[in-house]
C-alpha cells in the first residue's frame, strides 16, 4: 500500500513558511534558511535558456543575439555573484576578422566595448563554428538583472549571426552566495 501527503506549504512552531512546493513540484526555502544553511560560494539558483533559430545580423554594432538567449535573475544578497556561462554556435563571413561576441549585464557591455569578448576569424568560405563566454559578475544589487549575449560583425564583413542548421546556442547563469 502506498501513502501519499499532498501539501502546499509547511510551517515552522512559529507559524512561518519552513517551505513552499508549487504546482510544478518545484521547492522554494525562505531565504533566512537558505543562506544560513550553506556557505560562500554555494550555488543558490541555476536558470537556463536555448535558442535553436538561426539568428543574423549586418550591424556593426552591438546588437542582442536571440530574443531567446536571455536570462532575468533576481540576487538574493547584493554581495552574492552572478556567474554567466553562453555557448554559441556561430556563422562568420568569408575572409574578415568579422564575427564579434559580448555578455550585457541590462545595458552594461560585461567584455570589452569594442570586441567583446574577442573576435572570431572567418575562413575563405562560411565559417561555422562554437564560442564559449564566460564572466562571473557582481551586480550588487537585489533587484532582477537581465543577461543576454549581443552579436555585431566587422566593418564591410557581410552577414554573421548564431545557431546554423541543426546547431543551438544556450545561456545559463548561477547565483553564487558571496
Amino acid at each position: 500500500m502506498t501513502s501519499i501527503i499532498k501539501v502546499n506549504n509547511i510551517q515552522n512552531s512559529s507559524g512561518t513558511a519552513a517551505m513552499t512546493i508549487d504546482g510544478s513540484s518545484n521547492v522554494t526555502f525562505p531565504q533566512k534558511i537558505a543562506t544560513n544553511n550553506l556557505g560562500t560560494g554555494a550555488i543558490l539558483q541555476v536558470i537556463t535558456a536555448t535558442d535553436s533559430t538561426e539568428r543574423q545580423t549586418t550591424s556593426n554594432s552591438f546588437v542582442t543575439a536571440s530574443n531567446t538567449l536571455i536570462i532575468q535573475i533576481t540576487p538574493s544578497s547584493a554581495s552574492n555573484k552572478i556567474f554567466v556561462t553562453c555557448n554559441m554556435s556561430y556563422i562568420t563571413p568569408s575572409n574578415t576578422y568579422s564575427f564579434f561576441p559580448t555578455l550585457f549585464r541590462d545595458s552594461t557591455n560585461l567584455g570589452d566595448a569594442t570586441r567583446g569578448f574577442g573576435n572570431l576569424f572567418s575562413g575563405s568560405n562560411y565559417n561555422y563554428s562554437h564560442a564559449t563566454l564566460q564572466v562571473l559578475d557582481s551586480p550588487n544589487t537585489t533587484s532582477q538583472v537581465t543577461y543576454q549575449p549581443y552579436i555585431k560583425v566587422g566593418a564591410n564583413a557581410g552577414v554573421g549571426g548564431i545557431n546554423g542548421t541543426g546547431t543551438f546556442s544556450t545561456i545559463t547563469a548561477f547565483e553564487v552566495a558571496g
